[in-house]
């Protein structure tokens, strides 16, 4: 299994659990019944619970599986999103199946198991995709509400751009004008500078073509490169999650109630209404232990528990493939068969250079002492290196449309603005790295999976706690490949550009393509070394109302069902083609959540 290595000083200073939120709730202080119960206190559902409990009148009861997110520095400091998953409490541990396309290697599959789910565990990258792609989700759908026009006021609703920590001039880094300024989600560029910010400037300059300058990749045309943008309040220097952002802020609200280490198993048939089946009891489980409990709601039960718990708690509760749910003894209630199919992610590769710097962050991250001194800064001052994410500097390619990957295959890319691929650099080596070495690192994101490329979620037990079987269907379109292939010698031109010379010394490892590497050895480098960039979306289909084949119509209701809602990434593709977004997932998640908002609200005026 390619699991993710974790760095080597996390044990100085892992709390190996959570602090309590003071005003989190116990089970003796629930309600017998609640307006809306929300399952899943991750990136949409806080979201909701946020926006429903604007209105005094509705009572909301959030239901999280994990613990709260609260004191944990792991969480709170950006720097160290790579130490929040895998193999820690705040992530659910998956594994997926053996994938063909990667010769049977299983990926690592992290996703949030923690109040803010996996925005309080991503490495905070902060993209939309294209204008291009939330138009197609609006044509496909026959629904303009998800046109980019119409959910770009949701990014600048849910946004508070904030100025970085440092404080520096970010005229030219990016256009405020597409962003907003007094939302629930702190936004910001980085905090602190690292010694690829010139080099870096400077190749896209000398390189051209495909190497243009982008002031801002939200914008609606993604193309080109510039400073990354992260969910990073500024002024704090630290994560800006779900949890911290939207939820905190008014836990005091007394028509809200958060109940923590609440796993639901399933939603349970309350009755019949409008000649379909109404689920409006939820059954969950405290701390892994004890009795299974019954909640009720009274005009819904929303389902936010994410791209593989979402659809395993639909299928634990015989909603799903009727014959998939026979073999396991469980009772179809509901026929519904794309629940758990149409899993599409983004694969993920990353290529590393030995650079003539002492300026990166592996001595951080081998070196505990090093690690709580830098602590021990961010705390004081919220300055210093700790207060930058992941990636510093992001790019989008687009292939052009006569490119002969596409002479026998459909182009995957929605559309004139959006791309096949990503491009973003990291200051320092994703890995265990030898004493005295430092290192650059450019990954490459294949963003535009083709239409064979498409996993599943799937449950092999009665159990509903079980762990779900997770396929991520990567590489399994002929174009798939092929574009990976051309995003690692973009990587390869950007880094044999002319402004790193006095920088970058070589590949880090012998095994790394060069410039004239062949088609069959970057392929082969790729198979032997793709990741996942962890933005499973689909298992919850959009379709039209009147069309076959979905999970969900396009205002997110669940289909042949009375009284359940799905709102969280699980809704981001279609029931025809992948059509996911071309970047990162959690920006979009919080859009949709923001409008989902809107929908619920209007719906129970």
């Amino acid at each position: 299994m390619r699991n993710q290595r974790r760095l080597a000083f996390l044990s100085a200073f892992c709390l190996c659990g959570a602090v309590r939120g003071a005003l989190l709730d116990s089970v003796g202080n629930l309600r017998p019944n609640y307006d809306f119960i929300i399952v899943g206190g991750g990136t949409a559902g806080n979201v909701l619970a946020n926006r429903l409990t604007e209105n005094p009148a509705f009572n909301v009861l959030v239901l999280e599986a994990g613990p709260s997110d609260a004191g944990v520095l792991e969480i709170e400091i950006p720097q160290l999103c790579l130490h929040t998953a895998p193999d820690t409490p705040w992530d659910w541990n998956y594994t997926t199946v053996p994938q063909p396309g990667l010769n049977g290697a299983s990926l690592s599959y992290p996703r949030g198991h923690v109040l803010g789910g996996t925005s309080s565990i991503n490495c905070m990258v902060y993209t939309r995709g294209s204008s291009a792609d939330w138009d197609r989700y609006a044509n496909y759908l026959g629904d303009l509400g998800w046109s980019w026009e119409s959910i770009l006021p949701y990014f600048k609703k849910s946004e508070k751009f904030t100025p970085p920590s440092d404080q520096h001039n970010i005229s030219g880094e990016f256009n405020p004008s597409v962003h907003g300024f007094s939302g629930y989600l702190s936004v910001s560029l980085p905090g602190a500078p690292t010694p690829v910010d010139k080099p870096f400037a400077e190749a896209i300059s000398e390189l051209g073509g495909e190497f243009e300058w982008n002031e801002d990749v939200n914008t609606g045309n993604q193309l080109g490169f510039g400073w990354s943008q992260s969910t990073i309040d500024g002024p704090s220097g630290s994560r800006s999650s779900s949890s911290s952002g939207y939820l905190r802020p008014i836990l005091q609200r007394l028509n809200l109630h958060v109940l923590v280490d609440a796993q639901v198993s399933r939603i349970l048939q309350s009755g019949t209404q409008q000649g379909l089946p109404s689920f409006l009891e939820v059954e969950y489980q405290v701390n892994g232990t004890g009795p299974l409990l019954n909640i009720s709601a009274s005009k819904e039960v929303i389902l936010s528990a994410g791209s593989i718990n979402t659809p395993q708690i639909l299928l634990n509760s015989g909603i799903g493939d009727s014959a998939k749910l026979a073999a396991l003894g469980i009772q179809t209630l509901v026929d519904l068969p794309d629940v758990g199919v149409n899993l599409s992610d983004h694969p993920l590769v990353f290529l590393s250079f030995l650079v003539n710097s002492t300026g990166t962050y592996d001595d951080f991250n081998r070196n505990a002492t090093l690690a709580a001194l830098e602590t021990e800064i961010w705390e004081k001052t919220r300055k210093g290196p700790f207060v930058n994410g992941l990636a510093q500097h992001v790019g989008y390619v687009r292939l052009p449309d006569d490119s002969p990957i596409f002479a026998t295959s459909p182009n995957p890319a929605a559309g004139t603005t959006s791309p096949h691929f990503e491009i973003f650099l990291a200051n320092f080596l994703p890995a265990a790295s030898p004493p005295g070495t430092h290192f650059l690192s450019i990954a490459a994101i294949m963003l535009t999976p083709g239409s064979s490329s498409r996993g599943s979620v799937n449950i092999t037990s009665s159990n509903p706690f079980a762990h779900p079987v997770i396929d991520a269907g990567f590489f399994l379109s002929p174009t798939d490949l092929p574009i990976m292939r051309e995003a690692v010698r973009t990587i390869l031109r950007l880094a044999s550009a002319q402004a790193w010379d006095d920088y970058i010394l070589g590949p880090a490892s012998a095994s790394q393509p060069g410039l004239n590497a062949t088609d069959a050895d970057i392929d082969a480098y790729i198979i032997a070394s793709a990741s996942s960039a962890y933005h499973a979306v689909g298992t919850s289909a959009m379709s039209a109302l009147g069309q076959d084949g979905g999970v969900v119509d396009s205002a997110l209701r669940l289909k042949k069902v009375h009284g359940v809602r799905v709102v969280d990434a699980s809704v981001l593709t279609s029931a025809q083609q992948p059509f996911v977004p071309a970047g990162h997932t959690s920006a979009p998640t919080y859009a949709l959540a923001e409008r989902a908002a809107d929908l619920i609200k209007s719906d129970f005026n």
